[in-house]
């Protein structure tokens, strides 16, 4: 994955202090647990060296008016002498604990390799009178982030469930009725369309009831289709059918992250067989700091050795940061911009 938003962290300068607060269960003296949680890392930070400006900038951050949505959400915070550089949700509990860390590079291994596995999901609830849409970013083990949902119809505000009389034959109401939930179909596909442009979502997730499927499936764009997976799961107003949409979509998005994995691990293997990749800390070491990585793998669940160093060359030099869950050499990797022997060259 493409990290470049992190380069104006990395390219900041050290010393950086790198915060990461678990999220926790919603309670009434959810300030007075932050305040606890807060104090514990941050002794820990001055006893490593962090001045009291750099502790300072953080205070703003954590200790807030309603700390409600800190304490609950978690974050990962890295801070440096010019102030707080990142501030990011973190997680919605898990029992990964609340750290702290000092040093010249950020430690943002975990949080890197939940990014690499979180996945932007347009998902569309589709009845016939429209859709009800949702963009979401999902991880496999994690509590899902979602905006607002938008329901989208057509310009005609007609009822197709309305009775009808008058002069209408039951076939120029059928053909009325087909009319309006066509049209209804072609707004969901535009306006899925729009947003595969302006915010390129990794899956598009059509669910709902079949006959509403069944339309907005035929107006879907070629670059929709190709996004597309479709879940059995039906309504929006079914709290039983909502449960049963979330843990599709976590299905899915696991099935992805493992597939995203197996393909980082197959092209490090075709580089590896035509002598563009290198494995072990002191080989991905010295291609990172020529410049010469254009790819960077971690191992999926431990950090290695010097890590965060390695890291932070490597999104510097405009390396992507991939995972995967095959064994390497001291649990990382690079896939080379060219031949072994002209990156490791003295």
């Amino acid at each position: 994955m493409n990290h470049s938003h992190l380069r104006t962290v990395y390219g900041s300068g050290g010393p950086y202090a790198t915060v990461y607060l678990e999220g926790r269960t919603p309670s009434a003296d959810a300030e007075t647990q932050l305040r606890l949680r807060w104090s514990e890392l941050r002794d820990q930070l001055s006893e490593s060296g962090a001045v009291e400006s750099l502790l300072e900038s953080i205070d703003a951050i954590i200790l807030v008016d309603e700390p409600t949505e800190v304490h609950t959400d978690g974050r990962t915070i890295v801070a440096n002498s010019q102030g707080v550089l990142l501030d990011e949700h973190w997680d919605a509990a898990l029992g990964e604990g609340d750290s702290a860390h000092y040093g010249e590079a950020p430690e943002l291994g975990a949080f890197l390799r939940q990014e690499c596995r979180q996945f932007d999901v347009v998902l569309v609830i589709a009845g016939q009178d429209g859709a009800a849409v949702r963009e979401l970013s999902v991880t496999p083990d994690r509590e899902r982030i979602e905006n607002e949902p938008v329901h989208v119809t057509g310009d005609n505000d007609e009822d197709i469930n309305k009775p009808r009389r008058g002069a209408y034959s039951h076939n120029q109401i059928r053909r009325r009725v087909d009319e309006i939930i066509k049209d209804n179909a072609r707004a969901v596909a535009d306006f899925i369309d729009r947003l595969i442009t302006d915010h390129a979502p990794d899956a598009v997730v059509l669910a709902g009831e079949v006959q509403g499927r069944t339309v907005v499936k035929a107006e879907l764009s070629v670059r929709a289709e190709e996004l597309l997976h479709e879940i059995s799961e039906g309504g929006h107003d079914d709290d039983g059918a909502e449960e049963a949409i979330d843990v599709a979509i976590r299905t899915l998005v696991t099935r992805l992250a493992e597939e995203r994995e197996a393909e980082n691990s197959e092209r490090l293997g075709e580089s590896k067989a035509h002598g563009r990749a290198v494995e072990g800390r002191a080989e991905v070491e010295k291609a990172v700091e020529r410049g010469a990585a254009a790819f960077l793998l971690l191992d999926d669940a431990e950090a290695s050795a010097g890590e965060a160093e390695i890291v932070s060359a490597a999104i510097l030099s405009s390396a992507e940061i991939g995972l995967s869950h095959d064994p390497m050499s001291d649990g990382i990797a690079a896939i080379l911009r060219y031949d072994v022997a002209s990156a490791l060259a003295d």
